[in-house]
């Protein structure tokens, strides 16, 4: 009865020599214990009166699922702590209780081999103790010494106690979750377990696969799961290693051998199927768990007849093929997950220290291996357990050879999972393993498509089989030992690199140009430029590489070689196999009269050299998908592309030198076209297809054709600082920033999403159409409206602006309000807690210089800022919804990099209710998002700020008054302000003009005092608009 009355007091039972920790260590470890809410047997504190001690000792320690022993110099001097080990120790070997040391300050080789300080406490003992108990307790002390724990040396390299606590308790905390015992092989899976555990109990979950790479885990995840449940079934049977076993002794044998322990009988069956009856109905019969491991084909799960099993049967299937799961009929699928950084080097330390914490000078190349390791399980033991015993200088040497040399066991278990490849797969996987690893997923399957037919099969098939992934960035990704396969299977075909398919070492492409005899081996070659300055001599024997299919000189952003600026050579020899060309800062001025672009597919050149690409006019261009020539800026002129029949994407952004571009009407693939920035260039010739947008800044292109520019798919259209003055009424999103002499804006589209004409200093008049604004509605209704609709209209620093145009963009922001607030107001009516979980930054931004709130517009009006307002009554019987729009005057406006209006509001109701709100964004200026980068250089002037949000369109609860406060974050004064009040039914969506009189509109003191229940921050805008103004 004492022991069962203590089982509820107890977890964690703490045996130390209070002497040595009992003020410092222990203490700790017992508070992060508590704090975790574990109960732990702290000495005698927790004694109650009347309990013996020892007899309280034995109770607390049976009761606990656990024992931390803090073994300490002076650990073994104290008898009652000896007598606790040993009787945990005792119960560790016969009942589920788990013993975790704590080496403190001692050494563990001292405490197996019973040497240093223990020596003499036994010694000690045996003098005056029982030889047999003595015995008991040399033998629990040299057991404890040989578990895994943790190691705190003490030293001044080591880490701190508190880091050690913190590994303690997140390992008794995973133990303490189903009290099990410390396993090397089950480290970091308790949360797995429990997911597939949960699937087992779901009733459409009848099997169940496990997917991931080899040496993830997914076996020992199967065994888990398996050992924790298995009882409750029938029958059972874990099939371990069903691809090999197959292999050896054949699929039938295999099938007989499981249905044989599942019916406890001798069963042969030598044919595909299980065509007898009465096997079919004893399976039926039964509920069955079965785990078939490592399948590698879908027909291996119906070969083993598991479709027969009883109701409430699971299956549990482990494959590196998710398609293999999905085709033998899966109900879920599990990708099993690498290990975490804690777990990881737990399992590492049980290997490598036969501890649970690595030792503190080993600290730096563990985290070197858990690096390269990446979480995997297989590499995580194989690794630790060659490093197990080694010096410090095997270690270091270890760490070198890990990026060079794969791990043999290792490499055995991965590479059966290449040698099951198809010939297309196997090239598309050592690609990636010597080339493209970690390129985003589309730029992946443009290179291989040019290289290979069914290349975005080819890439999905791999990531099915866990031998890619995505990453987070949409890159194609691949664990570090998978790429070191693939690049040790190229090696493998020969000690002589030319002999070799694929090549990224310097040292041997180096190798090969100096040889300089034809080679037909090679086919793909990468190298950085930085490294590519030694074997300048070397590149013309480029040419002799015949079967060279892609090419690849990389380099950081603007990081020249000037050893190749160098070179006098005009161009070299390239092989007409090329499908995929790229050669960052390119330094002939040509390409070699003898290549021939036949194959190519892929050519980027950026920031070459070359003045030309080739002579002849009539090149065969019919691969040909895609040129890069941004910022080649010697670049003269384009050959004809008028076999270039497939081009899809021409870019020569930044070619300064540019003064004319070849016709392109004939290329009716083309949807991708950029060349601003293409200083020289006056003209612009015809465009085959529909774009959407068009760049046109910082060119010398004064004309745009009607045909181009009237094309219904046309919508947005960038002229900073270039010279076209006409623009189509179709477009919906126009830059026109620093067009110094543009003096005229008229008959604009009242539909603009965006019109950005800062610092057009010289702009006096602007005027839009007169059309009524149904095209407006059209383009924001429908399934197809914008999510986030933003209106942005900027007349930054616009200095000449005269009034009648100020008035002309005013009521044209506020025509455009009074239809958001509409459309906003009913999606807000029709769907509440939708409109409240929207994330989109919808919104209205107007801006232009000027020192007054227009009356017209803005009944509600302040000169300070701040104001009071009385709202109409709402005599109707049907609801309605408010939208307040707001007109800011800030003084001397700099446009700050970063900034942002603020609003604290009130709403008051008839009932003297408050209604407060709280929102925030910050704005960073310099770039626009949608239009690019602009900026204003002019002195800082007052400007007029229009404003208007989705999230100041609020149902109406009976509010009478309303009271609002406004100023920016970064000391510009808000000079005046105005609020204009929409009333918005809540049945029709209609807006009801009916104010307040103007005596209900009253302004603020400056210096009253206003009381406000909660202040709310509300965002206005979110969006980049390229602002930097200096003092003149």
């Amino acid at each position: 009865m004492a022991s069962s009355s203590c089982q509820s007091k107890y977890q964690v039972f703490l045996s130390f020599r209070g002497e040595d920790t009992r003020l410092n260590f222990t203490s700790h470890l017992l508070k992060a214990l508590k704090d975790t809410g574990m109960n732990v047997f702290f000495d005698e504190e927790k004694l109650e009166k009347g309990e013996q001690l020892s007899l309280a000792l034995f109770q607390a320690i049976a009761a606990s699922s656990l024992s931390i022993i803090v073994l300490s110099v002076d650990y073994a001097s104290s008898k009652s702590c000896l007598a606790e080990l040993s009787d945990i120790m005792g119960r560790k070997g016969s009942q589920e209780h788990t013993a975790l040391p704590i080496f403190y300050h001692v050494d563990p080789s001292d405490v197996r081999n019973l040497g240093g300080s223990f020596k003499a406490s036994f010694e000690e003992h045996e003098s005056n103790r029982p030889l047999d108990e003595v015995k008991r307790w040399k033998a629990a002390f040299v057991e404890i010494g040989k578990l895994k724990g943790w190691h705190i040396e003490g030293s001044k390299f080591d880490r701190p106690d508190t880091s050690y606590i913190k590994d303690v308790q997140y390992v008794i905390e995973k133990l303490n979750r189903k009290f099990t015992s410390v396993s090397e092989e089950l480290v970091g899976i308790d949360d797995q377990k429990n997911t597939i555990l949960k699937l087992i109990e779901r009733r459409d979950s009848r099997v169940i696969g496990l997917w991931g790479m080899g040496g993830i885990g997914k076996t020992t995840l199967a065994e888990a799961v398996y050992n924790e449940i298995f009882s409750t079934f029938q029958a059972r049977y874990f099939l371990q290693d069903v691809r090999d076993k197959i292999e050896k002794q054949g699929k039938e044998s295999l099938r007989n051998e499981l249905l044989s322990k599942i019916l406890n009988s001798e069963i042969c069956i030598d044919t595909p199927s299980i065509a007898s009856t009465l096997t079919q109905q004893r399976l039926n019969n039964m509920k069955v768990i079965v785990v078939l491991d490592d399948v590698n084909d879908s027909d291996q799960i119906e070969l083993m007849g598991v479709k027969y099993l009883g109701d409430g049967s699971k299956i549990i299937v482990t494959s590196r093929d998710r398609q293999v799961l999905k085709n033998g009929g899966a109900d879920k699928i599990h990708k099993v997950k690498k290990l975490n950084q804690n777990d990881s080097l737990q399992l590492f330390s049980t290997f490598a220290f036969k501890l649970l914490n690595p030792a503190p000078d080993f600290r730096d190349l563990s985290n070197k291996f858990l690096e390269y390791a990446q979480g995997s399980p297989l590499a995580l033991k194989v690794l630790g357990s060659k490093l197990y015993t080694k010096c410090r200088e095997e270690w270091e040497s270890e760490a070198d050879k890990l990026k060079e040399y794969a791990q043999p066991k290792i490499l055995h278990i991965l590479r059966r999972s290449f040698d099951k490849l198809d010939e297309l797969e196997k090239n598309i996987f050592l690609d990636i393993a010597c080339f493209l690893k970690g390129e985003s997923k589309n730029n992946v399957e443009e290179i291989l498509s040019c290289l290979y037919k069914g290349a975005v099969c080819g890439i999905s098939n791999l990531l099915d089989k866990c031998l890619l992934h995505i990453d987070s960035y949409k890159r194609i990704s691949m664990h570090d030992m998978l790429e070191e396969m693939g690049k040790d299977i190229v090696r493998q075909v020969s000690k002589d690199p030319g002999k070799r398919s694929r090549l990224w070492s310097p040292t041997d492409v180096n190798q090969v140009l100096r040889y300089n005899k034809a080679n037909k081996s090679i086919e793909g070659i990468k190298l950085p430029m930085t490294r590519i300055g030694d074997m300048l001599l070397c590149l013309p024997n480029l040419g002799n590489i015949l079967n060279l299919r892609y090419l690849h000189f990389h380099t950081g952003p603007f990081l020249k070689n000037e050893k190749l600026l160098a070179d006098k050579v005009d161009s070299i020899s390239l092989s007409s196999e090329l499908r995929y060309l790229c050669w960052m800062f390119y330094p002939f001025k040509t390409l070699s009269p003898s290549f021939n672009p036949k194959n190519l597919v892929v050519l980027k050149l950026q920031f070459g050299y070359m003045e030309q690409l080739w002579n002849e006019e009539n090149q065969e261009l019919f691969n040909l998908r895609e040129i890069d020539l941004r910022f080649c800026k010697k670049l003269r002129q384009i050959p004809n592309l008028s076999r270039a029949i497939n081009l899809q994407s021409f870019i020569c952004t930044g070619c300064e030198s540019l003064v004319e571009l070849p016709r392109f009407n004939h290329l009716a693939s083309l949807k991708k076209f950029e060349f601003e920035g293409c200083h020289k260039l006056t003209k612009f010739s015809e465009l085959p297809n529909i774009f959407s947008k068009l760049d046109l800044s910082y060119t010398r292109i004064e004309e745009v054709s009607n045909s181009i520019q009237y094309r219904f798919g046309l919508r947005e259209l960038r002229l900073v600082c270039s010279g076209v003055e006409n623009v189509s009424s179709n477009i919906l999103k126009l830059d026109l920033s620093y067009r110094k002499s543009l003096k005229t804006l008229l008959n604009l589209p009242r539909n603009l999403f965006r019109l950005v004409a800062d610092g057009c200093s010289s702009l006096e008049k602007v005027s839009f159409t007169h059309h009524d604004f149904n095209s407006f509605l059209s383009l924001h209704d429908g399934d197809d409206a914008p999510q986030a609709e933003q209106i942005y209209m900027s007349f930054l620093n616009c200095r000449s602006l005269n009034q009648e145009s100020i008035k002309n963009i005013g009521e044209n922001a506020m025509l455009q309000i009074e239809f958001l607030a509409q459309r906003w107001a009913r999606k807000k009516g029709i769907s509440h807690e939708e409109y409240k979980r929207d994330s989109f930054p919808n919104r209205l931004f107007c801006c232009f210089q000027g020192e007054e709130v227009s009356a017209n517009e803005f009944e509600h009006r302040s000169l300070n800022s701040g104001l009071n307002l009385n709202l109409t009554p709402n005599c109707s019987s049907r609801g309605r919804l408010l939208a307040f729009v707001f007109c800011l005057v800030v003084d001397r406006w700099f446009g700050n990099k970063c900034f942002e209006f603020i609003c604290k509001y009130q709403l008051t109701t008839t009932r003297d209710e408050k209604f407060t709100s709280e929102d925030q964004v910050f704005y960073t200026a310099g770039t626009d998002p949608d239009m690019g980068y602009t900026y204003v250089r002019d002195r800082p002037r007052e400007h007029v700020f229009i404003l208007f949000s989705k999230d100041m369109v609020i149902i109406d609860n009976d509010y009478e008054k309303a009271s609002f406060e406004f100023k920016t974050n970064v000391g510009h004064k808000v000079k005046k302000c105005g609020v204009h009040v929409l009333y918005v039914d809540a049945e029709s969506y209609r807006i009801n003009d009916s104010f307040a009189s103007k005596e209900d509109s009253e302004s603020y003191d400056s210096q009253e005092d206003t009381k406000f229940s909660c202040l709310s921050m509300f965002k206005l805008l979110r969006r980049h608009i390229g602002i930097y103004l200096n003092y003149l």
